[in-house]
């Protein structure tokens, strides 16, 4: 533009020479005209110009904008729904059945339940994942930020019989299987850290942090990572995670509707089996939920010891069916076994054992939504088969044969009253060996009941009172009561 005006400048100038030398006046004005419209486009350009400039400058405003928006929703915790409602994103691959994703009927113990912003398993998360990576042109700035989710736990209990003294006929106090200590304690909390790695997995881990005996440490009690991509409705889980046996082996015990396990859970499997493996699971593309899977695990933890078979000393088959009847009420219903292989073990047992488990559950919502009310119904029944020898605990050099069987059985029954208040009793029963080195004459029970009072989905306060009659001759009755809280987000549970 300054090069045409420039021209045109010369151009007067010389039309101004040339009128000296005879130039036509009409020629001259035509010059001129011509002028005129070029600094009128010029005038028009800048016009132009600074409009573009401010469009520019609006945009990179908006840019900002947006990216500070982002960045406070990375920062911000979970809010907590008015009415106690968790708006939960899509649940971690655990938690991928028909049944967890309802997530009102899911929650039998909602208290944990919150707004999780990363840890998606949902094509559209997967597909914003994918592009972060690289392959796309859009991102998603929380795809590499973990869910992070804090348990705090504590408890205060009394026992009538000192808790070093407890002895249960027929079944040997081993892993975290024993009584409860008296006094104030911080239990087991947990934080746990979950996000989608890429399109393909998904990751979780979650430490614990424990007090045993006046010392503290921090243990991992689950990291593992999942497929998320397998087609037809396959799944495969690596790492260390809870077994899939039974319902409550799988459940954090922060989702417990009682404040400790049930002795079959503690008697069998020192509370919970977790362990380091694989497993396979496969969900039925159907209405009715049906899940069929297997595991191997290393083998290192109670029932199994010594890592026996090259560290794939423990295996398990399970299977889970089930559905809704009407719109009030849902069961599930599951077969497990747990084979493995000890060599010393916790209860100085060295052999095969198989753990057969038969569960099943039951709720009834009348509301539509169990945070409304409505009633569980759970049980499980277990038997323990054991073929080898056990060291005498009181004499390493006296071992014996032992080829026998052990049951246990619990009953539960849960009342939701409201969105704050529920009430619970269990009944536990032991039935021990009647020969070798575990035999007894007295099979162990306990009696428990539960009020549990919710401010919020985040916090609540347990009462807990049990009668547990564990040999012939003490009774122990304990009164607990425990405290649980929620920080930051925390994906549904399963059903």
């Amino acid at each position: 533009m300054t090069k045409t005006l420039l021209a045109l400048a010369l151009a007067v100038a010389l039309g101004t020479a040339h009128a000296a030398e005879g130039v036509s006046q009409a020629q001259f004005k035509a010059l001129e005209a011509r002028m005129a419209q070029l600094e009128a486009d010029a005038k028009a350009a800048r016009a132009d110009a600074a409009k573009a400039r401010a469009e520019a400058e609006a945009a990179q405003a908006e840019v900002a904008r947006l990216k500070g928006a982002s960045t406070a929703n990375v920062a911000a915790p979970a809010a907590p729904t008015p009415g106690g409602s968790a708006a939960t994103s899509a649940p971690a691959a655990a938690d991928t059945s028909d049944l967890a994703a309802n997530d009102d009927l899911a929650v039998p113990d909602d208290t944990a339940s919150a707004a999780a912003p990363a840890p998606v398993a949902t094509g559209e998360s997967n597909d914003n994942v994918a592009s972060a990576d690289g392959g796309g042109s859009s991102s998603n700035p929380n795809a590499f930020n973990p869910a992070i989710s804090i348990i705090l736990n504590g408890s205060y209990t009394h026992h009538s019989l000192d808790p070093a003294n407890y002895i249960r006929a027929g079944f040997p106090i081993v892993g975290e299987g024993g009584p409860a200590p008296d006094g104030f304690s911080l239990g087991e909390s947990e934080i746990s850290f979950a996000a989608n790695i890429d399109e393909k997995f998904y990751g979780q881990l979650t430490l614990t942090a424990a007090s045993e005996n006046g010392q503290d440490h921090i243990g991992v009690e689950e990291a593992f990572i999942d497929t998320t991509a397998l087609p037809a409705g396959w799944n495969m889980r690596l790492g260390r995670f809870y077994s899939n046996i039974g319902y409550l082996n799988s459940h954090h015990a922060h989702t417990d509707n009682f404040f400790d396990r049930p002795l079959a859970y503690q008697a069998f499997l020192g509370n919970q089996y977790g362990d380091d493996g694989v497993q396979v699971r496969w969900v039925a593309p159907t209405s009715l939920f049906f899940e069929v899977g297997g595991e191997a695990f290393r083998g290192e933890s109670y029932p199994a010891a010594g890592a026996g078979h090259g560290g794939v000393g423990t295996k398990t088959l399970f299977a889970h069916v089930g559905g809704d009847v009407g719109d009030e009420n849902e069961w599930l219903a599951g077969v497990s076994a747990l084979r493995t292989s000890a060599i010393g073990g916790e209860d100085g047992f060295t052999g095969d054992g198989t753990l057969y488990i038969v569960d099943g559950t039951w709720k009834w919502a009348p509301q539509g939504n169990f945070k409304d009310g409505g009633l569980t119904l759970r049980s499980e029944y277990m038997i323990d088969h054991r073929d080898g020898t056990v060291v005498d605990a009181a004499d390493p050099s006296v071992v014996f044969d032992w080829s026998g069987k052990r049951r246990g059985a619990y009953a539960e029954a849960v009342y939701r009253i409201n969105r704050q208040w529920d009430v619970g009793y269990r009944f536990d029963r032991l039935w021990a060996a009647n020969d070798g080195p575990f035999a007894s004459d007295t099979d162990p029970t306990r009696h428990t009941i539960e009020a549990t009072w919710r401010n919020s989905e985040f916090s609540l306060f347990r009462l807990q009172l049990s009668h547990d009659k564990p040999n012939a001759v003490d009774t122990d009755n304990a009164v607990t009561v425990q405290y649980q809280t929620s920080l930051g987000a925390h994906g549904a549970h399963k059903f």
